[in-house]
């Protein structure tokens, strides 16, 4: 063999030789670009399971959180609850009916004279009233029921107590309670629409203590509201007198006995309770 032809077939052999070698290197290329591409395509997956796990973990506890809040919220709603209510003060007594409410932890509502408003020496216990986190509604100025009723004086009275409210402790009041209840003194419609225009509430009560009439006979106040407790939101009428402050501390205990919360009035929590049963009142 000539010494050209072997030189040619030496070549050949090297070409080919690089050429294995370059394809083989191609190769290993491609499959370490589809390995990293399996590997990152996994990692992504395993990270959007993680993500939408953790996701719903979070909607999870936001939900469970929620169903304890309307839990908590409906257990409130569904709890039984007593309004305490005393007309005609303030008077000589206002500051040891105060005392024993502070005593025993109690909020009530109190409906107050605007004849009695003016006594400078009670202005002292109306503004504690305020301050102890009572509310202070109106009763008319003169409790005259010829006056307020028969001379059409219902809403002249019941503003001019409420400026006296405000002009003694700066606060606003709504609610008023007609002096021997809405019936019937509130039966005329004309008299209901002028209420409405003055944009006062009006409420009466779901148990009569009749302590007014029930001199020296605390006992009996307390066993006709045993007796009158029939619902689970009473309003318990009652006034300034001494056998009501004697009565008050067995009142407290019969109702939280009963599991009953004490509240005062809210005006942004308003429900009709009149016994002309006029809703916008």
């Amino acid at each position: 063999m000539s010494k050209v032809k072997i030189i040619n077939k030496k070549k050949r052999f090297i070409t080919f030789a690089l050429g294995v070698v370059l394809l083989t290197i191609f190769l290993a290329s491609l499959e370490l670009v589809e390995f990293a591409g399996k590997d990152t395509a996994g990692n992504a997956q395993a990270y959007t399971i993680q993500s939408v796990k953790q996701n719903s973990e979070l909607v999870d506890g936001a939900n469970e959180e929620k169903k304890k809040q309307e839990q908590t919220s409906s257990k409130k709603t569904a709890g039984k609850t007593v309004y305490l209510t005393f007309d005609d003060g303030p008077s000589t007594l206002t500051g040891q009916f105060l005392d024993v409410l502070k005593e025993h932890d109690v909020k009530a509502t109190f409906f107050m004279q605007g004849n009695n408003l003016n006594n400078t020496t009670f202005q002292e216990n109306v503004k504690r009233t305020v301050q102890e986190g009572h509310y202070l509604g109106a009763h008319s100025m003169t409790h005259d029921h010829h006056k307020i009723y028969t001379n059409k004086q219902f809403v002249p009275e019941m503003k001019e107590t409420i400026n006296l409210i405000r002009d003694i402790t700066g606060v606003n009041s709504t609610l008023v309670r007609p002096p021997y209840g809405s019936a019937p003194g509130l039966k005329s419609k004309q008299i209901r629409d002028e209420i409405v225009d003055a944009e006062m509430k009006i409420w009466d009560w779901t148990i009569d203590s009749e302590d007014w009439k029930l001199r020296d006979n605390p006992d009996k106040i307390v066993e006709n509201i045993k007796e009158g407790t029939l619902r689970d939101v009473e309003v318990v009428l009652m006034h300034e007198k001494t056998q009501t402050l004697q009565a008050l501390p067995a009142i407290i205990n019969f109702y939280k006995e009963r599991g009953y919360e004490f509240v005062a009035y809210d005006e942004d929590h308003h429900f009709s309770l009149n016994f002309q049963k006029d809703e916008r009142l």
